[in-house]
């Protein structure tokens, strides 16, 4: 069962999973919070190559409203995702046709790790921020399939302006 989605799929966000780290995922499911962020950071030091790790890492602490925890584990994924999909390392410097991001891999989910990350500047007040990395993923993903124009709305209903 997927920890976060509750559906019955061994199908991660992100990519594949080593069985030792399906293991420690599989032990969290239902879990008490503290047990739950200890497997997780343990996966993550075990196999720190794996994109699935950071989606449920970001995932968990944001929903604990954790967001400095979000944030360092969306920036590491970021950056593990940029080096596997030959994205440059400052997502400003990642251009439209720079990669298929509409396509399962990690170019797709370095995207939406910068989705994420937009959510968690809008929660933590950084609006400019925010809306810097909203219209960038906006210019990366113009079909709008990562479902940015949410964190649109949201920014644009919490300044008066889209």
């Amino acid at each position: 069962m997927n920890l976060f989605t509750g559906e019955s799929s061994d199908e991660y966000f992100g990519g594949e999973v080593p069985p030792s780290v399906r293991r420690l995922f599989d032990e969290a499911a239902g879990a008490p919070p503290q047990r739950i962020e200890a497997l997780l950071w343990t996966a993550h030091a075990s196999a720190p190559d794996c994109l699935p790790v950071y989606y449920l890492l970001y995932k968990f602490h944001a929903s604990r409203r954790q967001f400095d925890l979000a944030e360092r584990a969306a920036t590491r994924g970021i950056a593990v995702a940029a080096r596997q999909a030959g994205l440059a390392p400052d997502w400003r410097n990642v251009q439209p046709g720079a990669a298929d991001f509409a396509v399962n891999g990690p170019a797709r989910f370095w995207l939406f790790s910068h989705k994420a990350l937009a959510f968690i500047c809008l929660r933590t007040g950084r609006m400019n921020e925010a809306r810097e990395l909203v219209e960038h993923i906006g210019r990366l993903d113009p079909t709008h399939g990562l479902g940015d124009e949410v964190i649109a709305s949201l920014l644009a209903g919490s300044s008066g302006q889209a």
